[in-house]
């Protein structure tokens, strides 16, 4: 077998082993797409394959379950908080990275550890602290405990990306006249500028995946898309469909946005890999 041989074979190798992986991803994507298009008489029947599509239960979800409402608060909350937590994180973050104080790393990794902790085991004193402040089933308990997991986040991507930035930047703007806000906002903040980018992008997928404080903390009101899925179980069963069709509503705006910043996600985490 000649060398372009072996290259070409090499080619259908490779590129059957990446559409097999692709297929392992992709599946059950495909099926739970499969099923939000199926009458609700070919629902219970998985090995039909072929059948007449509908869309009968994406007409369900949002006349009947209103879940046009549970997107706004996704929205909302899942936008607020990552704001917030951009601002407050990038402030802590360029603290840590360049200012050093007694048990700076010791204090770092504290802030760390709480982004350790899963949700499950705090949501019970968050919801007894939100209920004493008659906060239960609003949007504004939902961005504090948001925030409080995306700012360690936001603080540990940040740190980082501050640190790679040369501090002679800084000095040749404290020589030209900058005061230290001048300098964090003129000069650190747009070079750092693809780091906020990627951090912001996967606090906003953290915030709007989100169910165990969403399904916790609201009821009705401030219910998110996540948690907007129990609606279709109850005792006479479960509503495959319509819990189908609102997986994939639910998706579509992160992969949406995912394809759209993937760009500035991949600079982003590329930021300060080489180093002169």
């Amino acid at each position: 077998m000649s060398r372009a041989q072996k290259r070409a074979v090499r080619k259908v190798v490779v590129l059957l082993l990446f559409l097999i992986i692709c297929f392992f991803f992709l599946a059950p994507y495909l099926w739970m797409v499969l099923i939000s298009l199926k009458p609700k008489v070919d629902i219970y029947d998985p090995g039909k394959l072929l059948f007449v599509p509908t869309l009968e239960n994406y007409r369900s979800i949002i006349e009947d379950a209103h879940i046009l409402e549970y997107f706004k608060n996704s929205m909302l909350v899942s936008a607020v908080s990552t704001v917030l937590s951009l601002v407050i994180g990038s402030i802590a973050a360029y603290g840590f990275a360049r200012f050093n104080w007694k048990d700076r790393e010791n204090m770092a990794f504290m802030v760390l550890s709480q982004r350790m902790l899963p949700a499950m085991a705090i949501v019970i004193p968050y919801f007894l602290m939100a209920m004493f402040a008659g906060w239960l089933d609003t949007r504004k308990i939902l961005v504090i405990c948001y925030m409080l997991f995306n700012v360690p986040f936001t603080i540990l991507m940040m740190r980082g990306f501050f640190e790679d930035i040369p501090l002679e930047i800084e000095e040749a703007g404290k020589i030209d006249g900058c005061s230290g806000w001048q300098v964090l906002k003129e000069l650190i903040i747009p070079l750092s500028l693809p780091g906020l980018t990627a951090t912001a992008i996967f606090c906003l997928i953290n915030s709007w995946n989100e169910f165990v404080f969403a399904n916790f903390l609201t009821s009705v009101k401030a219910k998110t898309v996540p948690t907007s899925v129990m609606l279709f179980l109850s005792v006479s069963g479960t509503k495959w469909g319509e819990m189908a069709a609102t997986g994939v509503l639910a998706s579509l705006p992160v992969i949406v946005f995912g394809i759209a910043v993937q760009k500035y996600m991949i600079r982003g985490l590329t930021f300060g890999a080489v180093k002169g």
